[in-house]
């Protein structure tokens, strides 16, 4: 392909909003509800949204909650993701970590158009990885502050 048709076709997969599109708009599917690590549903009123992006990120890619707060993972992307903050399943030093007294949590896996949510109970910085996209860096952090000042 050349570089002119290669950046025509990167182009027309751009909109003007910047989202990533791959065709013609098409009726979007319903959202599958949020549900928490045991497969139960959770109701709405996150303390963050993270977005799980095309790119290969999460958007944003640190976010700041209270304790006692949860945080929804969205994945609006065509590619499948995980939310994965268990250090033992990080194949690489650094991309999941978790504060003193905090459960590891895993996702499993995010089909596009789902989502996931855990409740955040122990302050503290956790940092948490995609496990297909561990390579390419697709980490995370979330700062848990404690709740009421303490």
């Amino acid at each position: 392909m050349t570089p002119i048709r290669t950046v025509l076709l990167l182009f027309g997969l751009v909109t003007s909003s910047g989202a990533w599109t791959c065709g013609p708009a098409e009726k979007a599917a319903p959202a599958r509800p949020a549900v928490d690590e045991t497969g139960a549903t959770v109701s709405k009123g996150a303390g963050a949204v993270v977005q799980l992006t095309n790119m290969l990120t999460f958007d944003p890619k640190v976010d700041t909650i209270t304790a006692g707060e949860t945080v929804e993972w969205d994945n609006g992307s065509l590619l499948v993701h995980t939310v994965t903050a268990d250090p033992s399943k990080a194949t690489q030093d650094g991309s999941a970590a978790l504060p003193e007294g905090a459960e590891p949590f895993d996702s499993g896996n995010i089909e596009p158009d789902g989502k996931f949510t855990h409740r955040f109970t122990v302050p503290g910085l956790y940092r948490y990885f995609c496990i297909p996209h561990e390579g390419a860096s697709m980490i995370g952090e979330i700062v848990v502050l404690p709740a009421g000042g303490e």
